[in-house]
């Protein structure tokens, strides 16, 4: 397929070009009226020009929101038919894609992006009488506000916020200020070339700690390219792994039904109940529409289904400044239950056909095998060439020998 587990994704080429113009095309076929936005990398603005063009030429209206973060696209696409987003997320500057979204701000489903595959074999071009327009819309301000409304942050805490150059630079430091706290920036300036690496990784994120606590602040919030997500650092200066984040959450919500992946910890069940979903924010989003208050990966990605059904960096940002303000973060965080969870991913061209190898239905949903002390996931990456393996278990002795089985699994499956 095209689409992987969060859009369309690749390195910036001749055939993204091609697909952007198509699918204008196809998304003016299908819906009249298509709000579409860009993150800050260089290749943005050409592909929004070809989206544009894709759907004026095929007699459809174009709503460009210039560089926006994506779920601000998301959460606007309830004035119109279809949203498009020009990112490819966390991935490195040399990638861009695209994302599309239904009203409610879900993301296509599997049976829509198949039918849109469908409809790139064929443009819907219309004659120069039926050509359609383009009209500019703010989305930043209606996401905005409406954070502002839903959110509540004691007035004066200081939140370091690193935004990596991306498209959450023209939103959250402000949204923050706006709400009442005082943000000490860094990385926010949207010139699209990354000063750090820019999936919001622990080891990507060395210096936020030392600012949390140089600069006094009760916080630090970090978004990633486009900034879907969001990852937290508490009032110590510690960063906050994305299982006990989804926990903080789920309790400070109150939620007592929780969407997540199949790779997330198992201490989000000692709180709630839960429902399970392949790795990515689209099934997470999906299930969600069916059942739960709130959902997230680990991975940064939480979804309130109040706003809409995008993964929210911005509202996650002011919602964990809310309750850094309210709450003593590294208290809450030190009394949580804690397993031993293992992450690693690595380089594979040939990630797909190795998972695929192994007995999966699917090379990004992957393979979960569960024993009675742990489990394992070995799945494909649905965004690069990588194999990503997680294992947890209830002591770091018995997490070890998980990860050992999984890594030997994938041996096994390249020689297949």
């Amino acid at each position: 397929m095209l689409f992987g587990s969060s859009g369309i994704r690749r390195k910036f080429d001749q055939t993204l070009i091609d697909t952007a113009l198509k699918i204008g095309s196809a998304l003016a076929f299908r819906s009249s009226d298509i709000l579409v936005g860009m993150d800050t990398r260089t290749t943005s603005p050409l592909l929004v020009h070809l989206v544009i063009s894709g759907i004026i030429g095929s007699g459809g209206t174009a709503y460009v929101a210039g560089i926006t973060p994506t779920p601000s696209v998301a959460f606007a696409t309830r004035t119109v038919k279809a949203g498009c987003m020009i990112t490819a997320s966390h991935n490195p500057e040399e990638y861009n894609g695209l994302k599309l979204f239904n009203s409610d701000g879900s993301s296509f489903t599997n049976i829509q992006q198949v039918n849109v595959e469908e409809l790139l074999k064929t443009r819907y071009w219309t004659d120069w009488r039926h050509q359609g327009i383009e009209r500019s819309i703010d989305v930043l301000s209606l996401h905005k506000n409406v954070i502002l409304e839903k959110t509540h942050i004691k007035s004066g805490i200081r939140v370091v916020v690193d935004c990596g150059n991306g498209a959450g630079s023209v939103l959250t430091p402000g949204l923050l200020a706006d709400g009442g706290a005082k943000p000490v920036c860094v990385n926010c300036n949207p010139s699209g070339h990354f000063a750090r690496p820019s999936e919001p990784l622990k080891e990507n994120l060395g210096y936020v700690g030392e600012m949390v606590k140089k600069t006094g602040s009760a916080c630090a919030v970090v978004h990633d390219g486009d900034a879907d997500r969001m990852m937290a650092f508490d009032n110590k200066g510690r960063y906050i792994d994305g299982d006990h984040l989804l926990m903080l959450f789920a309790r400070y919500l109150d939620a007592k039904q929780v969407v997540t992946t199949s790779d997330a910890s198992m201490i989000i069940e000692d709180i709630a109940e839960v429902k399970r979903t392949p790795v990515g924010d689209t099934y997470v989003s999906e299930e969600l529409l069916k059942w739960g208050d709130f959902g997230g990966e680990p991975s940064g990605a939480w979804i309130f289904p109040k706003i809409s059904y995008c993964p929210d960096g911005p509202f996650a940002a002011a919602l964990f400044c809310e309750i850094a303000s309210e709450w003593n973060v590294s208290g809450e965080l030190d009394a949580m239950p804690s397993y031993p969870i293992l992450r690693e991913s690595f380089a594979c061209d040939t990630a797909r056909e190795t998972v695929l190898a192994l007995g999966a239905t699917s090379p990004t949903d992957g393979i979960r095998v569960a024993e009675e002390e742990g489990w394992f996931l070995i799945r494909a990456s649905g965004t690069e060439p990588k194999i990503r393996i997680t294992a947890e278990a209830k002591t770091s002795q018995k997490a070890k020998e998980m990860l050992k089985k999984s890594r030997s699994l994938v041996t096994q499956g390249k020689t297949a």
